[in-house]
């Protein structure tokens, strides 16, 4: 007997592969084991986004610290898709915003300078959902360029945005809220590079 999940169609991302919850037929024909799953998959997402957000390490000279937060939604991304990936992250700044204490290092609303980096997530988070799509998590030279991609937007908005939110010269932001984090984001590219098509194997295999 095969324990294997079903395996992969073109268009579908990571989550597609999970199993609905098991309800009544009659809801059943309404489709609503899918939004119960989505549901809990956006919940999830934000959750896990907030989690990895406090494994937190200050850099010297820089309000913003090496965090797990980027890292975690873009798996979050890749993994749900754009659409579900979004509503995880909006989840997550929404809540901060309204003082769930998630943020990097415990933080919450917006005034803080790498509030910026949380608003990249969103269009970062929505771009590899699409690219995930499409087939962009299941090879690891792929993954590392949806990765590094993911990443190169979400610096687009957080740079900027804690330029402004400081009074810091843009390239005062970029040495800042950038150059530190440079080497530590290759890393992180190189370790989805592993786990995301691992994740596609294990996950369409048979036994």
């Amino acid at each position: 007997m095969s324990t294997a999940a079903a395996p992969s169609r073109p268009g579908q991302v990571l989550a597609d592969l999970l199993p609905s919850p098991k309800l009544s037929a009659s809801l059943e024909r309404g489709g609503a084991p899918t939004r119960v799953r989505d549901v809990a998959l956006v919940l999830g997402g934000a959750a896990l986004t907030g989690v990895a957000a406090q494994i937190a390490v200050p850099v010297p000279g820089s309000p913003v610290p090496v965090t797990g937060q980027t890292f975690a939604a873009l798996l979050v991304g890749t993994a749900l898709g754009a659409r579900r990936g979004f509503l995880s992250i909006a989840v997550y700044a929404l809540a901060g915003v309204a003082g769930m204490p998630w943020f990097a290092q415990g933080g919450s609303g917006a005034a803080a300078p790498s509030f910026g980096y949380v608003l990249g997530m969103l269009l970062a988070v929505t771009v590899v959902g699409a690219l995930a799509r499409r087939g962009a998590d299941r090879s690891v030279l792929r993954t590392a360029g949806t990765m590094l991609l993911g990443e190169a937007l979400i610096y687009a908005v957080g740079v900027p945005y804690l330029a402004l939110a400081t009074g810091m010269t843009l390239g005062q932001a970029v040495a800042a809220g950038l150059v530190p984090f440079l080497v530590g984001d290759a890393l992180k590219a190189a370790l989805a590079m592993g786990a995301l098509p691992t994740a596609w194997k294990l996950a369409t295999r048979r036994d």
